[in-house]
C-alpha cells in the first residue's frame, strides 16, 4: 500500500531528528509511516520500540523522547495529567487486536479458540509481561475470561514486550503465543504460522493513543509527524496491519 503524498509537510523543518517511542505492536506499521515522513520532510525519525509501561517510566524520568505511542490510553493520560505532554496533542490512533499464533508445522486445531491452549502438546505459551505491557494484560484477561488461566499459568513465558513474546513463538522457544494481530500479519510472522483471533469480548479494549511530550526540543517536526498519523493513508496502513481505527481520519 502506497501512502498518499503529504503536501502539508514542510521541507523547511529545521529539526534534524525526532525520537519516537512506540509500543512493540507498531514495529512494522510505524516503519512505513516514518519512511514516508523522512522522505517528505527531510527529518530523520529514530524509532524505539518497547513496552508502554517501561516507556512511561522513562518519560517520567526525563528520557529525551519527542512522541510517545502507547498501547493503551492510561499512560498518555497520566502523562497529560502530570503536565508532561504538549497540550492538545493527545490522539487516539487505533484499537489493537489479540490473536493466538502457532507455527506452521503445529497440528493444533485453532478452531477451538483459546481452549486450544489446554492441549497437552503445549508446554510453553508466550505473552508480553502483564506488569508493564498492555497486550500482556489483555492476554491474561482473555485467559481468565475463558476460565483457562489457572490451568495454563505455569506454562506462560513472559516477553519484555509484545515483540519479544512474538519472537519466542517464532523461534520455537514457545509452542504458541498470544500476540498482537499486527505482529502476526508482519513480514516476520505471516508466512511462518497460523493464528486465530481472540474474541474481543474476552479482554478490555486495547485502545491506543499517542502524545507529543512537553520536553520535546523538536515540537514543529513532532507536530508534522502527528499530522501524518492522522491522515486517511495512515489509517488504511494501520487497518492493513489488523488495527481498528476509530472515527473518521483527519484530512
Amino acid at each position: 500500500m502506497v501512502l498518499l503524498a503529504l503536501a502539508f509537510i514542510s521541507p523547511l523543518c529545521t529539526a534534524q531528528e525526532i525520537t519516537v517511542a512506540a509500543a512493540a505492536d507498531l514495529q512494522f506499521a510505524l516503519q512505513d509511516v516514518a519512511a514516508r515522513f523522512q522522505k517528505e520532510s527531510g527529518t530523520k525519525v529514530k524509532l524505539v520500540y518497547g513496552s508502554s509501561g517501561n516507556f512511561f517510566q522513562q518519560i517520567e524520568n526525563g528520557a529525551p523522547i519527542d512522541l510517545f505511542f502507547s498501547a493503551n490510553l492510561e499512560y498518555p493520560k497520566r502523562l497529560e495529567a502530570a503536565g508532561l505532554t504538549e497540550p492538545g496533542t493527545f490522539h487516539q490512533y487505533a484499537r489493537g487486536k489479540l490473536v493466538i499464533w502457532v507455527p506452521k508445522e503445529s497440528r493444533l486445531n485453532l478452531g477451538s479458540g483459546v481452549e486450544v491452549l489446554l492441549d497437552p502438546s503445549i508446554k510453553k505459551i508466550a505473552i508480553a509481561n502483564p506488569e508493564h505491557a498492555p497486550y500482556g494484560q489483555a492476554a491474561v484477561a482473555a485467559l481468565r475470561s475463558e476460565r483457562v488461566y489457572e490451568r495454563v499459568k505455569d506454562e506462560l513465558v513472559l516477553g519484555e514486550n509484545a515483540s519479544q513474546a512474538a519472537s519466542f513463538a517464532t523461534s520455537g522457544a514457545a509452542d504458541a503465543g498470544i500476540v498482537p494481530m499486527s505482529l502476526a500479519l508482519s513480514p516476520t510472522m505471516k508466512d511462518k504460522g497460523r493464528y486465530v483471533e481472540v474474541p474481543a469480548a474476552d479482554y478490555p479494549a486495547i485502545e491506543q493513543a499517542c502524545v507529543i511530550l512537553a520536553a520535546s526540543k523538536n515540537k514543529q517536526a513532532a507536530r508534522q509527524f502527528l499530522l501524518l498519523v492522522k491522515t486517511p493513508a495512515t489509517a488504511e496502513l494501520l487497518r492493513n496491519y489488523g488495527f481498528d481505527v476509530p472515527g473518521a481520519p483527519v484530512e
